[in-house]
């Protein structure tokens, strides 16, 4: 019961400082991980030490990602740092190394295909996945006044690391983006007149009262069904879950027969980035289109197009012709 308490007030300090509700459920799950592997003692009364001998278990026993295991830190880190303010310090934990993989990519034609056999809706989300290299939770969460087709460009707000980027709209995707803004309008028109609109973000809703009415604050891609809103408790609608576009995607990958590739909705977002990397893009335009923080993480791509070794020939090439 006590742990139910702590972990009540640690969610409720995480949204009165702004966190994302993503970020809450996945700190969440870290940190109640961490005190059911000290068999239920109190964070507080644990050291440094004892985040070391977690952390080490994820490595060793579960052999989790890097990745994964610096999301484990992270919420680690704010449950000492922030939230019972007991500095960690330098803990002196070295991640475990994992070989690289090469991210799975389409080629324009591969993505062509998925696109033919797509409805209008998810042949708009993988588009934009495809041709602004979004996350998928990225592009659920588009409202109306994201889109500016005048200047050609796509505003993510509150992204992966809580940041803002701007990337490039597609112009192609006009009269199918306007289609279903008249779609997203009328459907918020009509949960105005039953009191409703769109989920907000933070307190929105209390300083604009009305902006719930507003088309600019609308989901592009709507949820079928409302919702109680986890913070404010208010009745609204949200954006459409990802696992609606994932599973349309898996039967378009089948009826496309393209099922010799694993191919999810991020794969879109690395088949925009290596495409414009063969175009010759330059890497720090493309790393700051993805809005990697570090473009070590956009390299990756030179090497699934092979740029990493452009102009070295091949030894073969130097004997004569078979």
């Amino acid at each position: 019961m006590a742990k139910s308490i702590f972990l009540t007030e640690v969610r409720e300090f995480m949204r009165l400082h702004g966190y994302s509700i993503r970020t809450e459920h996945t700190y969440i799950y870290w940190i109640r991980f961490y005190i059911r592997f000290h068999r239920l003692q109190h964070p507080a009364s644990l050291s440094p030490d004892h985040v070391v001998m977690f952390l080490s278990f994820l490595a060793n026993r579960r052999d989790v990602a890097i990745n994964t295991q610096k999301i484990a830190l992270n919420a680690l880190a704010f449950l000492y740092n922030k939230y019972l303010n007991q500095p960690l310090g330098d803990i002196g934990f070295t991640f475990a190394t994992r070989p690289r993989h090469l991210p799975t990519v389409l080629s324009s034609a591969e993505v062509g295909r998925i696109l033919s056999v797509c409805d209008n809706r998810d042949r708009l989300i993988f588009s934009l996945l495809f041709g602004s290299g979004l996350r998928i939770s990225e592009c659920l969460r588009l409202r109306i006044k994201d889109f500016d087709f005048n200047k050609g460009s796509l505003t993510v707000f509150d992204g992966k690391g809580a940041k803002d980027r701007v990337t490039i709209l597609p112009h192609s995707l006009k009269p199918l983006c306007n289609e279903f803004f008249d779609k997203a309008i009328t459907l918020q028109q009509s949960d105005n007149q039953q009191g409703l609109g769109p989920s907000l973000p933070g307190v929105l809703g209390k300083k604009y009262p009305s902006a719930h009415r507003q088309p600019a604050w609308m989901f592009v891609f709507p949820s079928t069904n409302v919702c109680i809103h986890p913070h404010t408790k208010i009745l609204c609608r949200h954006h459409l879950h990802d696992s609606v576009p994932r599973k349309a995607l898996k039967q378009a990958v089948q009826d496309a027969n393209l099922s010799s590739k694993r191919i999810t909705c991020h794969t879109f977002r690395h088949s925009f980035a290596t495409e414009l990397l063969r175009s010759g893009r330059d890497i720090r335009t493309v790393q700051e289109l993805l809005g990697h923080s570090d473009v070590a993480t956009t390299q990756i791509y030179t090497h699934v197009i092979g740029q990493h070794f452009a102009g070295t020939t091949s030894p073969l090439d130097a004997i004569a012709s078979f």
